[in-house]
């Protein structure tokens, strides 16, 4: 072996060390126990096959816990991606204070989600200033606050969670605006072209790629939500999903092998999700 060749193993070996002992490691051993009926205060487990996966599914604890992720994801990526593109187009314009209004946009993306999740919290209960101006307005709010009701628990975190994300997207498409060459929009107006001719033949289909890449990675995000569960609302209320039961099966239960199995099967739903939106939007044209 050359010299060159064994500096460049040297360099890249606390990469290599670091990635199988914090992650291939876990990853294969975490499987391992989906297998088992491992008990972090039992001193001894055993193979159980499949038998964690089976009871899963017959679990409404676990089954109620995908229905909220996936109220979760559905109700989440399409306001994001949309409230996001509008707010990109408006601030791709040239008008004073634009880089204010970015900065602002942006600032709730590079915030803790605790931090933000506290101050919701406030916000949301009973005699916070949300709850107030909902009474304003005559919403009849829930008499406790909306985290404290299986009715609107889920959605207001919803909510907080697609203004937090609003930003993030939003500056993914500036980028992907500022790609698009002025000369065809230029061309376009030659040929008589309106805006919105233009938005659905230049704009829109120039963003296909940064479409597709923010869905899926917002997709995979909503599923794995957690923080803003555990701080808003610890899983009541009808607002516990997927990765919640997880910690609480495996950190509070200590049932590491039925949390195993259910991290796993939330890692093929993720996988799966993830395949299909990049087959579905390809056959579109988001290449």
């Amino acid at each position: 072996m050359k010299k060159s060749q064994l500096a460049g193993y040297l360099f890249a070996s606390p990469w290599v060390i670091t990635f199988l002992v914090f992650w291939l490691f876990p990853l294969l051993f975490s499987l391992y126990l989906g297998f088992t009926d491992y008990k972090l205060l039992k001193p001894t487990y055993n193979w159980v096959g499949l038998n964690n996966f089976v009871a899963l599914f017959s679990d409404s604890e676990f089954l109620d816990s995908l229905k909220n992720t996936f109220i979760f994801v559905i109700g989440t990526i399409p306001f994001t991606t949309v409230i996001a593109l509008v707010f990109a187009l408006l601030l791709n314009k040239n008008f004073p204070g634009r880089t204010l209004f970015r900065s602002a946009y942006f600032m709730p993306s590079i915030t803790s989600m605790v931090v933000i999740a506290l101050i919701f919290t406030n916000l949301y209960s009973r005699g916070g200033y949300l709850y107030m101006l909902a009474d304003m307005i005559g919403l009849s709010p829930p008499e406790n606050g909306f985290l404290l009701s299986n009715k609107t628990a889920l959605f207001s975190v919803m909510a907080m969670d697609i203004w937090m994300s609003v930003g993030y997207y939003m500056l993914l498409f500036l980028a992907g605006l500022k790609s698009i060459p002025e000369e065809l929009y230029e061309a376009a107006e030659v040929a008589g072209a309106g805006a919105f001719r233009k938005f659905f033949s230049i704009t829109l289909p120039l963003l296909k790629p940064v479409t597709l890449f923010i869905i899926v990675i917002n997709t995979i995000k909503s599923f794995q939500v957690f923080v803003e569960i555990f701080v808003m609302t610890k899983g009541r209320y009808d607002s516990a999903t997927a990765v919640y039961f997880i910690y609480e099966t495996g950190l509070s239960r200590f049932e590491f092998g039925y949390a195993s199995a259910a991290a796993y099967i939330l890692f093929l739903i993720i996988a799966v999700f993830s395949f299909a939106q990049f087959g579905l939007l390809k056959q579109r044209g988001m290449r």
